[in-house]
C-alpha cells in the first residue's frame, strides 16, 4: 500500500516539474509588445487634443515655436484640423527653444512671411505616426510643405532606440514624445529642420544673345561730306591747272624775249 502511494507522489512531482518547464519555455518565447522608439517625456501634458498652443505651453521650452506658429496663423490651422479631422491625424516635430538658439543670428528675421510658413509646415507630417511606427515610413517623407526630393527632402531613419531626421542641410534627433493621442503626435526635435531650397539657388537663365546693330548713317551728314570732298577736289584741280597755265605763259614770254 505504501509503495502505491509513493508511486503516485512521484508521478505528481514529475507532472509539476513538466508543467513548470513548459510554462517557463512559453513565457520565454512569447512575443513581446513593440517598444516605443521615442520615449515619453516626464513633463508631457495631459489630454489637450484640440489646442497645440496649450500642449506646447504645458510642455515648456517651446516659446519661440509657439510664437512663430501664432504669428503665421499655422496654429489656428492645426487646431481647426484637429477638431474636424476624422482620420489621418498630424505629426509635429517641435524644435525647442534650445534648437532655435542654434540658428545663425538673425536667421528668422531674414525670412519673409512665405518662407516662415514653409519652414513651419516642413515640421508637420499630414499623418499620425506613433512612437513605435517610424520604421514604417517611406523616404522621402511628405510634409505639409510638400514632397519635392530636390527642394524639400525629409528622410526619417529609425534604428535601435533612436529616430534621426535628415533634410540635406541638418541632421536632427527626436529627443522625446511631448504629446500623443489617436490623432496627434508631438515630438521634441533637437534642431530646427531647415529646408534644402532655402540654401540652393536656382540657376539663372542664360542671357539672350545681343544683336549688334550697324551704326546708323546720317544721310544728311554723309551728303554734305561728299559735297565738301567734291569741292575740295575741284579746288585742287583748279590750283593744279592754274599752276600749269602760269608755267606755260612764263615759257612763252621767255621764248619771245629770245
Amino acid at each position: 500500500m505504501k509503495q502505491v502511494r509513493f508511486s503516485c507522489s512521484l508521478q505528481t512531482l514529475l507532472l509539476l516539474m513538466f508543467a513548470t518547464f513548459y510554462s517557463c519555455t512559453n513565457s520565454a518565447t512569447a512575443p513581446t509588445s513593440s517598444k516605443p522608439l521615442v520615449p515619453t517625456l516626464s513633463d508631457s501634458p495631459d489630454s489637450e487634443p484640440d489646442d497645440i498652443g496649450r500642449i506646447l505651453k504645458k510642455a515648456k521650452t517651446f516659446r519661440v515655436l509657439t510664437r512663430q506658429l501664432r504669428t503665421t496663423e499655422i496654429m489656428s490651422n492645426i487646431n481647426s484640423q484637429l477638431m474636424t479631422a476624422k482620420s489621418g491625424g498630424l505629426t509635429i516635430f517641435a524644435p525647442d527653444d534650445n534648437a532655435f538658439a542654434q540658428l545663425k543670428a538673425g536667421f528668422l528675421n531674414s525670412l519673409n512671411q512665405g518662407q516662415k510658413i514653409e519652414l513651419l509646415q516642413f515640421h508637420i507630417l499630414p499623418q499620425y505616426v506613433s512612437s513605435s511606427n517610424f520604421d514604417s515610413l517611406s523616404n522621402p517623407v511628405q510634409t505639409v510643405a510638400g514632397k519635392d526630393p530636390t527642394k524639400l527632402p525629409l528622410n526619417v531613419m529609425a534604428y535601435g532606440d533612436s529616430v534621426n531626421i535628415s533634410t540635406g542641410v541638418v541632421n536632427a534627433t527626436l529627443n522625446g514624445l511631448v504629446y500623443s493621442d489617436t490623432n496627434l503626435a508631438v515630438y521634441r526635435v533637437n534642431k530646427v529642420l531647415l529646408p534644402l531650397d532655402f540654401f540652393v539657388k536656382a540657376k539663372a537663365p542664360a542671357p539672350a544673345p545681343v544683336e549688334t546693330e550697324s551704326p546708323k548713317v546720317d544721310k544728311k551728314s554723309s551728303t554734305e561730306d561728299q559735297v565738301d570732298q567734291v569741292k575740295s577736289a575741284a579746288l585742287s584741280l583748279l590750283s593744279i591747272q592754274g599752276t600749269a597755265l602760269m608755267s606755260i605763259a612764263v615759257g612763252f614770254v621767255a621764248v619771245a624775249m629770245i
